[in-house]
Formats: structure tokens, C-alpha cells, sequence
């Protein structure tokens, strides 16, 4: 993944969208040097969706099939020729609430990424910023990783760090930990857009001129 040509993304989502506005934000400020290429959603009425259109970006419902938490092979098959026809580079999970299995993750091996509510390896799973709230933690956050065939037990590429409050519920943390994620995930999408990062074992090397830099998120 380099910038030596435009660099098209690919980005799934189930939900509001708001990770997907944060990198579209970040095309259109120069922050993030890459195009759009594909939205595409498991939700027929999805908020991504309306916000790619919104944008006038490409954006497709795809039905997910017969199974809940992954994608049958009839659609995954859909999934990948249509990503394939608009030629990304990269694909970027912004709230897919689906495992990606066998031929997706062959088919974009070492080119999907995602961005998850907690500093993995603690909290993988659903409703992260909950877990965390439940187990007491001081400290909690967002991570970009690279996806494989586990439950966010990919590469780590980057981590932000978010604080929990006594006086903290589900959804002030959750939307504090959002803050940090939209920040961080644009950046993280930059630095692979230009080619800055590399891959070594589980080991995700940054350039020396570029890190990621996220700084806490405030207390709202």
C-alpha cells in the first residue's frame, strides 16, 4: 500500500456511520490522501449509507445472508466482486458487524483494517467500552488493526489512549472513546495511504517520520 497512485477505499459499515464521516472529513480537509471508491453495508437502511450518498459517494446494500454474525458464502462472494470492480486498496471496517472468513480475507489478505472501541488485546468482542466499564478499568481506548481470521486479534497499527470516569456510564465512555477513534482512524489510513507502514510478524512498523498521534480525549 503506497501512495504512488490514488488510493481507493473500501469501507463497510452496519451502523450510523460516524467513523466513515470522520475519513470522508478527512479527504475532503487533505489530511487523508485517498478516494472513496465503495461503501457498502449489511443494513438495508444503514446511516452509512445515507451519509455516503449524502456525499455522493457509491454505496450499496448487500444482503448478508442466512447467518448473524458472518456473511454466508453467496454474499461474501458478492462482497468481494464488488470491491474488486472498484478497485481498493485498502478496506476499511467502520462498524461492520460481521467476522470476515476464508475467501474475503484472501482476497484482500494484508489490506483490511479496523478500528476497535478498546485497547486490544483486552475487551475484543461486542460493546467493548461496557467490558471495560464492568471490569473497572482507569484506562481504556480505541485500536486500529489489521484483520485476520480471530475476533480483533489482529496486527496492532496504533492505540489511543481514552480515561474512565467514576461517575462514567456506557455512553459517556463509549462516546468519548468515539472522539479518540476519529482521530485516530483517518491517521492510521494516511500513514498506509502513503506507504509509511510495514508489517513484520505481528509487528507493525511506522516510518520514523510518521507516527500516530492521538491525544486523549477530553472529558465532555
Amino acid at each position: 500500500m503506497n501512495g504512488a497512485k490514488e488510493f481507493r477505499l473500501g469501507i463497510l459499515g452496519s451502523g450510523k456511520g460516524s467513523n466513515f464521516v470522520a475519513i470522508a472529513d478527512a479527504i475532503g480537509a487533505g489530511r487523508l490522501p485517498a478516494r472513496v471508491a465503495l461503501v457498502l453495508s449489511d443494513v438495508e437502511d444503514a446511516g452509512i449509507l445515507r451519509e455516503a450518498r449524502a456525499r455522493g459517494l457509491p454505496a450499496r446494500f448487500i444482503p448478508p445472508g442466512r447467518f448473524r454474525t458472518k456473511l454466508d458464502e453467496e454474499a461474501e462472494r458478492a462482497y468481494v466482486a464488488a470491491l474488486q470492480e472498484a478497485g481498493v486498496d485498502c478496506v476499511a471496517l467502520a462498524g461492520f458487524m460481521r467476522i470476515l472468513k476464508g475467501e474475503f480475507l484472501r482476497a484482500f489478505e494484508g489490506r483490511i483494517v479496523n478500528i476497535h472501541p478498546s485497547l486490544l488485546p483486552a475487551f475484543p468482542g461486542l460493546e467493548a467500552w461496557r467490558q471495560a466499564l464492568e471490569h473497572g478499568v482507569k484506562i481504556t481506548g480505541c485500536t486500529v488493526h489489521f484483520v485476520d481470521a480471530g475476533v480483533d486479534s489482529g496486527p496492532i497499527i496504533a492505540q489511543c489512549a481514552v480515561p474512565v470516569y467514576d461517575d462514567d456510564t456506557p455512553e459517556t465512555l463509549h462516546a468519548r472513546i468515539q472522539v479518540a477513534e476519529h482521530e485516530l482512524y483517518p491517521q492510521c489510513l494516511a500513514a498506509l495511504a502513503r506507504g509509511e507502514i510495514s508489517l513484520r510478524g505481528r509487528t507493525v512498523l511506522w516510518r520514523r517520520t510518521a507516527t500516530a498521534c492521538c491525544a486523549n480525549a477530553a472529558r465532555s
